[in-house]
């Protein structure tokens, strides 16, 4: 019996090492929006904070990705991944900086829906589908694209989501092994449900899982897949109106569950079964923001409306969690404010801070813990800011719309160390990997890194 338990103890710590090596694995990739749990944070001390794509200072490779993309690029060892939408008119016409037009671009030529697979080091393409060829099945916003999700990636697969124009899962070598059609999958304003902008939401990958959040006008739903099947697990119906958000998986106190942003119903929902455990609402009109975890808690943010929160909850709550109209703090959520949260990118917490940037290029500084307000400063000439912002090395690197790459110093006064044009527009959320930064622009994607 002794020599049982003890071959028993010897299964358990082994189970445990081999759990540890492929979380300490994950976490050192950059495997969905934002890189791993969309913390948007991978440290490495040789990432510069100064560069030139005149002079070549600092740049490894620049390759130009054909069509219009905002999705942002991931990684796993040295395969980059990107998917973008090319249109048949020959023109990827993109409206950026600040304004509130509900226009849609009315291109109703025929597009491909690719998905390519780079080799980080230098550039070369390895591979690319033509995952879908066909007239959109839903129009695009003028800030918009036909390519908005970013993949998810696991080290074996990639699944690329276009929305109405599907669901595709490939693994490393470019083999299709499924694909799916949700029908017309429309993300528009709940006032005007007629206007189509496109969808953005991204998949995420765990456990074998694929998770996607269809916020939409109509049947919205939060589903779970089989990632070597396609096989739906499990689908949970949602009533919200239609969200841009990325839902994101969290293990805490033994219990996993998906968060997911929304204006009615923030929430979170068991990961084997999709049965609700906690819900918020009072968040932005037309949630973006991707919650994240940090300090043991969880970050929500939407900025559109009337309200304009964040909150910080404690991942143990549950039932309906939605706050009096006086009220910022109770026994699930740890602190919130009622206004001044972004509305497009998602906010970073590194180090002990919560920072908060606003497309107007306001940059507010909290105690993370807390919700202090530590600073208030704003980027100078920022006319636009869509895609989120990550942090290395002490540093925290935000895309400004028109193709300028501002490098701020993380603490609790605001320094602005460099400022470095693009020369293109700038929509997409960077990643990070080892010793390397790499920018999606219009036309391009960028490898930064120490050239020396």
């Amino acid at each position: 019996m002794n020599s049982l338990k003890h071959l028993s103890l010897l299964h358990f710590a082994l189970f445990i090492s081999i759990a540890s090596l492929a979380q300490s694995e994950y976490m050192e990739q950059w495997p969905q929006f934002r890189g791993p749990f969309a913390s948007g944070i991978v440290e490495s001390n040789l990432i510069p904070d100064r560069w030139d794509v005149n002079t070549g200072e600092n740049i490894l490779w620049k390759k130009l990705i054909p069509g219009l993309g905002h999705s942002s690029p991931v990684v796993w060892g040295n395969r980059l991944f990107i998917t973008t939408s090319i249109s048949g008119s020959g023109s990827d016409s993109l409206k950026v900086g600040l304004y509130g037009d509900i226009d849609e671009v009315g291109d109703r030529s025929e597009h491909e829906f690719r998905v390519y697979c780079i080799d980080k080091r230098s550039g070369e393409i390895l591979w690319e589908r033509l995952a879908h060829k066909g007239v959109p099945v839903t129009e695009r916003h003028t800030k918009s694209s036909h390519a908005n999700p970013t993949p998810a990636i696991n080290g074996s697969y990639v699944v690329a989501f276009f929305g109405s124009d599907g669901l595709y899962c490939y693994d490393f070598e470019g083999k299709l092994i499924w694909k799916k059609d949700f029908g017309r999958i429309n993300a528009g304003p709940y006032t005007d449900p007629d206007v189509e902008w496109g969808f953005a939401s991204s998949p995420i990958i765990h456990e074998n899982r694929v998770i996607i959040q269809c916020d939409i006008v109509g049947d919205g739903f939060l589903a779970s897949l089989d990632l070597e099947t396609g096989k739906e697990i499990w689908r949970t119906s949602r009533e919200d109106v239609a969200t841009w958000s990325t839902p994101n998986f969290l293990n805490k106190y033994g219990e996993r569950q998906i968060v997911v942003n929304g204006f009615s119903h923030i929430g979170g929902y068991d990961f084997d079964t999709g049965k609700e455990l906690w819900r918020l609402s009072n968040g932005g009109d037309a949630p973006i923001p991707t919650p994240f975890f940090a300090h043991g808690l969880i970050y929500i943010h939407g900025s559109h409306g009337r309200y304009q929160p964040i909150f910080a909850i404690r991942p143990e709550a549950r039932g309906d969690l939605t706050l009096d109209r006086e009220s910022t703090t109770s026994a699930n959520i740890v602190w919130s404010i009622k206004r001044g949260a972004a509305y497009i990118p998602t906010n970073l917490v590194y180090g002990d801070y919560l920072y908060n940037l606003r497309m107007n290029g306001n940059l507010t500084c909290f105690n993370a813990l807390t919700g202090e307000l530590i600073y208030k400063e704003r980027i100078p000439e920022a006319m636009g800011i869509t895609a989120s912002g990550v942090a290395s090395n002490g540093k925290l690197y935000y895309s400004l719309e028109q193709g300028d790459v501002v490098v701020v110093k993380a603490g609790p006064e605001f320094e602005l160390l460099s400022r470095n044009p693009m020369d293109d527009l700038m929509m997409a959320s960077p990643a990070i990997s080892e010793d390397m930064l790499f920018f999606r622009t219009q036309h391009y994607l960028v490898a930064v890194g120490d050239s020396r």
